[in-house]
This record gives C-alpha cells, sequence and structure tokens, in this order.
C-alpha cells in the first residue's frame, strides 16, 4: 500500500531533486540484483526528492514486464522508505496499463506514463492512453510529454478533471509556448518537471516557467554535484549555475553527443569512472568507447566533481 496520497506524493516530488536510476545487467543479460540493490541504497542515501525505477535512464524501453516489476521491487526494498519511488509505464496502452498496476502492487508510490511504443496519435488517443492507466491505478500518475505524446494544454486540463491521481507533467520537448499554455491552463493542479537531455542544461529558464524541479540523470554517478546543481538552480544563483555548466556539464554534453544513444550510456560510464560498475548497457545501445570512457574520468577530475570518498562507501 502506498505511504503517500496522489496529492501528497505531488507536493513532496515538486520541491526536490528526482533522478532515475539505471538498471544493472549481469553478464547473464539479466538484472543484476544485487548490484541494483547496493545501487539504490546509495542513492537513497541523499536528500533526494524521488527516484523513478525502470524508466529511460533505466533502460526501461528494454525491460520484460517481468523485469519491470522485479525492478520496482526491489527498488522499494533498497529505498526502504527513505525517498518515494515510482515506476514507469511504458509501450501500447494494455502494456502500459500492466507495468502500473504491477507497479503499485510492488509498493511504487506513482509512475510515469511513457509514450506510446511508435504509434502515432492525436489529443483523443492520447487522453484515452493517460485515462486508461490512470483508472487502472491508485497512485499518482505523471505523463511524459515528448516524441509521440505531445499533450495539449487542454488534454491535461481534461486529464486532470477526470483523474484525481493525475498529478504531473514532465517535459522532453522544450517547447515554451507549449509549456506556457499547459502550466497557465492548469496552474498548480499539477506540478511540473523537466525531463529534456541532460536537464541540468535547461534547469534554470524552465524554473521562470513553472517547472519547479527535474531529473537529474547524472545524479547516478555524481550525487553531491548534482544536488548543489539543483539547490543554485532553486536560489536563482545564475553565477554558480552558469560555472557549473562551463566547468562540468557542457563538456559532459561534448562527450554525451559523440555517438547517438550515449545519454543513457555515458551515465553507465560515469559510475564505472567513480568506482561504482553497474555494468553495460543493452542493444541497441552501446557503451562509452574506450576514449570516451578516458576522457569522461579526465573530465570527472578535472572538474573536481568525483563522490567525496565518505559518499562512495554509503
Amino acid at each position: 500500500m502506498a505511504t503517500y496520497s496522489p496529492a501528497e506524493l505531488a507536493d513532496t516530488l515538486k520541491d526536490g531533486l528526482l533522478s532515475f536510476p539505471v538498471t544493472p545487467f549481469g553478464d547473464d543479460g539479466g538484472i543484476d540484483a544485487e548490484r541494483y540493490g547496493a545501487h539504490i541504497d546509495w542513492q537513497s542515501s541523499f536528500e533526494i526528492g524521488g527516484l523513478f525505477a525502470a524508466g529511460g535512464t533505466g533502460e526501461g524501453f528494454s525491460l520484460s514486464p517481468e523485469e519491470n516489476e522485479q525492478t520496482v521491487r526491489l527498488a522499494v526494498e533498497a529505498a526502504a522508505g527513505r525517498t518515494p519511488v515510482l515506476g514507469s509505464a511504458g509501450g501500447a496502452t494494455a502494456h502500459a496499463v500492466r507495468n502500473a498496476v504491477a507497479a503499485e502492487a510492488a509498493g511504487a508510490e506513482g509512475v510515469l506514463l511513457l509514450p506510446p511504443y511508435l504509434t502515432e496519435c492525436d489529443q483523443e488517443g492520447l487522453l484515452a492512453h493517460a485515462s486508461a492507466v490512470c483508472a487502472a491505478t491508485g497512485v499518482g500518475v505523471i505523463v511524459y510529454n515528448r516524441a509521440n505524446a505531445v499533450y495539449s494544454a487542454e488534454t491535461v486540463a481534461r486529464l486532470a478533471e477526470r483523474h484525481d491521481n493525475f498529478i504531473g507533467f514532465k517535459d522532453a520537448l522544450g517547447d515554451i509556448e507549449q509549456l506556457t499554455r499547459v502550466v497557465a491552463t492548469n496552474g498548480d493542479r499539477l506540478f511540473y518537471l523537466g525531463g529534456l537531455p541532460t536537464a541540468e542544461t535547461f534547469a534554470l529558464p524552465l524554473l521562470q516557467l513553472g517547472l519547479s524541479t527535474y531529473s537529474s540523470a547524472m545524479y547516478n554517478f555524481v550525487p553531491e554535484f548534482a544536488l548543489e546543481f539543483y539547490r543554485d538552480v532553486r536560489a536563482y544563483d545564475r553565477a554558480a549555475v552558469t560555472e557549473k555548466l562551463t566547468r562540468f556539464v557542457l563538456p559532459y554534453l561534448d562527450i554525451r553527443d559523440r555517438v547517438k544513444g550515449y545519454g543513457v550510456s555515458i551515465v553507465k560510464g560515469g559510475l564505472r569512472a567513480v568506482g561504482r560498475d553497474m555494468g553495460s548497457v543493452r542493444p541497441p545501445l552501446q557503451d562509452l568507447g574506450p576514449r570516451d570512457l578516458d576522457d569522461l574520468a579526465a573530465l570527472l577530475d578535472a572538474a573536481q566533481v568525483r563522490p567525496a570518498p565518505a559518499a562512495l562507501a554509503r
């Protein structure tokens, strides 16, 4: 049973940094439950707003329904109530409903609804898709505005009117006009979070639009830096944000942009570089090449953002 009501979950998530833990895979290709539990335990040891299991950085797109449920359950157990754990629901509507129901049964406090796989759809179809997931679970549901799932302000409002457990809007497009319409139309009925890769790059301008938080992939391997960055954003400290962007985030993006799909691979590369190896990515993604990994390790040293030894020992 969920600890938070949907409204309580929204209040908790909107004022804390959010992250999507990677999913470690063993030599046999399956989920490495021991390493995953250790990673979630480490990630939960900091003051984080919430963790989303089996999301994009967690390679949720490559997980079977059974693996999706396993990942959420392991995360809930390892977090041990220190921070809310949410699951993810993707694919066709029936698959997304199955993921949401399983996530709730596994103890998740909420669900991020990913775009339907591949299929193009319009507003009525998106409304029906999201409504089916909201109706299938009692936990909070957040829609992910990206790719083929671009929700109009009116569709978001209709979802909010129909479903009390629809609590959040995550954006990965950065369309200023659309975001302005969504926030202006729906106000504080929802909370709004940034989901562009890499979210730190867009965090300060989107905060001014009403997106009070964002999902940080780099929190996986440099949690202290990520939390400091978030505090600077929330304080509207433009000088501190710019310094951190210049020192680490922008050079990090230069490595990420060398190969398509490196947005996930570079996070696992970062974990390897700081001594918390979470294994390889699953195809069709590919691991960082040796030069890319060396460059990332050198950047961590040059930018002085490696986790403190005490943090690594947790």
